[in-house]
């Protein structure tokens, strides 16, 4: 079992832009951010963060999106599937419905060629009860425990969190969480993110302090070392970073410049401890999307072929 992988799937966009069906619950979308020339901005952004990996040493697999059916959110591939070391594929239920439109079994196929896929449970029948579990948005997943972490919100529900965990072996741990003006976080990977050997994480974010003492106690019992981060932080996508490893088997830790920037050197040597810090400016992406780095890469740790 390993926290990281060096194979990562990244969609690449054809229609990126605000999507207006996930602006109500995405309080990290900026319905002011520039809408000229979005989808030109992204691609370019999404070929340099790819050319960065890459450079890196880290396996990119790279699918193009189709123009049909309109999908503004397809760059971010880890909402609807998530892939397994013991050859399982999770697709999710999804809230918006133009979101529900981009898990394609086309992609799974075509993964095939490289992995072994052993079987594939499918979520979105949830969507019938309006139940969503959007992937490793939704959930932050440490692999080497077996641990889900999620917060719970209109995107997050309880009993499909419960549903997957029985499904995969894991152990859930919910909690509530809030931005600084009370409004629930969409997605627990934009306020945490689990490493190999840390956990970076707004803790000011979890107002129950019995929770908090949950979250803070199941990290710790893993063996996480805690780096904080503040609200202001995470607005800028601290939290919104992924472990990868290379082919040499070196350890990456992944994120947008936003996040690198807002990050203090305190904060940055912890980090360093556990890996080479890789960053890549996904300014246009992160402000009309309201994701970032973590959230376009979905780790493949199906076995190889």
């Amino acid at each position: 079992m390993s926290q990281s992988t060096s194979h990562i799937l990244m969609i690449r966009p054809v229609n990126f832009g605000f999507n207006e069906e996930t602006a109500a619950s995405n309080a990290f979308q900026n319905p002011d951010a520039e809408k000229n020339g979005v989808q030109e901005k992204a691609l370019s952004e999404f070929n340099s963060m790819v050319n960065i990996l890459r450079h890196n040493g880290v396996d990119v697999t790279v699918v193009d999106d189709t123009p049909q059916p309109y999908t503004p959110d397809s760059i971010f591939p880890n909402n609807w599937v998530s892939f397994h070391n013991d050859g399982g594929v999770f697709l999710y239920p999804m809230q918006a419905e133009n979101r529900r439109l981009e898990r394609r079994e086309d992609i799974i196929t075509d993964l095939e060629d490289k992995f072994k896929v052993a079987h594939v449970i499918d979520l979105s029948r949830f969507e019938h009860d309006h139940r969503f579990l959007e992937g490793t948005g939704s959930m932050v997943l440490d692999r080497d425990n077996k641990i889900a972490y999620a917060c719970l919100s209109p995107r997050t529900d309880k009993e499909v969190l419960s549903y997957f965990c029985e499904q995969s072996g894991y152990q859930p741990v919910s909690f509530d969480a809030v931005d600084e003006k009370g409004k629930a976080i969409y997605h627990t990977n934009v306020l945490m993110c689990i490493g190999s050997g840390f956990a970076v994480i707004c803790l000011d974010s979890i107002p129950n302090p019995h929770e908090k003492i949950t979250v803070t106690a199941s990290l710790k019992s893993s063996h996480k070392e805690i780096i904080e981060i503040t609200f202001e932080q995470m607005n800028r996508f601290a939290g919104n970073m992924l472990e990868v490893k290379n082919k040499a088997g070196e350890t990456l830790i992944v994120m947008s410049q936003n996040a690198y920037n807002t990050l203090n050197d305190t904060q940055r040597s912890a980090l360093q401890k556990y890996g080479k810090l890789v960053y890549a400016d996904i300014n246009t992406i992160e402000t009309n999307g309201g994701g970032s780095a973590r959230c376009m890469m979905a780790e493949v740790h199906l076995p190889a072929k």
